[in-house]
Formats: C-alpha cells, sequence, structure tokens
C-alpha cells in the first residue's frame, strides 16, 4: 500500500522536479551565452540543493572539514542511485565530472550537466579515449575531477568492483583523492525502481584526502583496494 502511495507521489514530485530544472536550464543557458561560468556554477549549486528539499529530503554531511577549498582532487565515491550526483553537487561547487555518456541523454538534467563541464564515457576506441583523457587533464589543472569507479549504479545495494580509469588521472597529475561514501540513495532511488522511498536516511561521509605519497608505491590493484576499503568502511548497506 505505502510503495503505491509513494509511486503517486512520486509521478507528481517527478513532475514538478521536470518543470523546475526546465526553468533553470534556461536561465543556465543564458548565462552561458554570456560565457558566465562563475554564475552557472552557483545556480547549479542551488538547484542541487532545492531539489531535496522539493523531495522533502535532508542528509547529513559528515568531514566538509576534509575538504580544501584550495585544492584540487579526484573525488571518488560509490554510485547507486541518479540523486547522487545531485547530492555531491550540493556541497561541493565547481566541480567537473566523468561518467556514461547516456547521462547526457537524460531530459533537461543532461543540459545541466553539459553546462558544468562534463566528461563523458564514450565508446573506447583510441580516438576516443585520447580525447576523453586530454580533456581529463585539461579539466584537472584547475577543477576537482568527480567519478564513479564502479562505472553504473549497483542493482543489489552492494558495492560493485572499481575500475581503474581514475588512476591514469592520478599517476599524471599531482592531486589527492578524495574518498566520498554515500548512503540511503539506494534505498532512496535504485535504478531498477520507478518510484522514491521517502522513508529512506541519507548521509554523506567525506573521508580524509589520500595523499599521493601513500599511494605512488603502489600497484593499481592496490590503490584500487585502498580507496575501496575506505568508502566501504563508513558504508551502509541499504535494502529496497
Amino acid at each position: 500500500m505505502r510503495s503505491r502511495l509513494y509511486a503517486v507521489i512520486s509521478i507528481i514530485l517527478f513532475g514538478i522536479l521536470y518543470i523546475y530544472t526546465a526553468i533553470v536550464v534556461f536561465i543556465i543557458l543564458i548565462f552561458g551565452l554570456l560565457h558566465l561560468k562563475g554564475p552557472i556554477r552557483i545556480l547549479s549549486q542551488i538547484w542541487a540543493k532545492s531539489v531535496f528539499l522539493i523531495l522533502g529530503k535532508k542528509f547529513t554531511i559528515i568531514g566538509k572539514e576534509n575538504i580544501n577549498k584550495e585544492k584540487r582532487y579526484i573525488l571518488l565515491a560509490n554510485h547507486s542511485s541518479l540523486f547522487d550526483i545531485v547530492a555531491i553537487m550540493s556541497f561541493y561547487s565547481g566541480i567537473c565530472w566523468f561518467g556514461h555518456e547516456r547521462l547526457l541523454k537524460v531530459p533537461v538534467f543532461g543540459k545541466i550537466l553539459k553546462m558544468t563541464d562534463y566528461i563523458p564515457f564514450k565508446e573506447p576506441t583510441y580516438r576516443n579515449t585520447k580525447k576523453m583523457i586530454e580533456q581529463l587533464v585539461h579539466n584537472s589543472e584547475y577543477q576537482t575531477i568527480a567519478i564513479f569507479p564502479e562505472g553504473t549504479r549497483t542493482l543489489n545495494g552492494k558495492i560493485n568492483q572499481f575500475y581503474r580509469g581514475f588512476i591514469y588521472l592520478f599517476r599524471t597529475r599531482e592531486v589527492e583523492i578524495l574518498p566520498v561514501t554515500l548512503n540511503g540513495f539506494y534505498n532512496l532511488k535504485p535504478k531498477n525502481r520507478f518510484y522514491i522511498n521517502f522513508d529512506s536516511k541519507l548521509d554523506v561521509i567525506i573521508h580524509k584526502p589520500i595523499r599521493r605519497e601513500e599511494l605512488l608505491g603502489k600497484k593499481d590493484c592496490e590503490i584500487i583496494e585502498t580507496v575501496r576499503s575506505i568508502i566501504e568502511s563508513a558504508y551502509i548497506k541499504n535494502e529496497c
């Protein structure tokens, strides 16, 4: 019975979010034509925060003091919901995303990603790979790069294996890794369920950055295991 009620409410809220996001995108496009990057990032963060207000959901952020605004990072987080991106955008402005190309095809939301320097992962041909690496290296010079190392959202609530794509960027740039654990977002809205679970409890844990010196002597698989174990150490598996 509750799931049916949540489904009805979800349809209404998705409609509201779609219209609201379309208005925000229109304003962002105007800023884009005027080449106003600063206002685009500020408005995107306001939009991200207000999404959760519309949903009637709050989430706790633990460890925000671990972010040094003067530094750039490779932000790595577990991935279970489309709202993961929105959550991170709400507390970390000026971030560049690297993820699946299909997200750019999400109505309206894809427009926001395009305007915030989203780098899409395309079919790994030589030409595509070279272009993606060039974009990542260029963007990492002046902003934090956010990556979901699992590659896609979990379908069972467990953290999937990590891919090593982020390691090339780590080895070629003078940046630290910032692990982030997202809790409750699988329960909120997983990939394989339509409606939103309004009973879900959300929190975000920002771990201390991993210094380059701690990882440079390690093999790729050891770096992956180090990062994964930190993210998983604070993860609470939720059932749908």
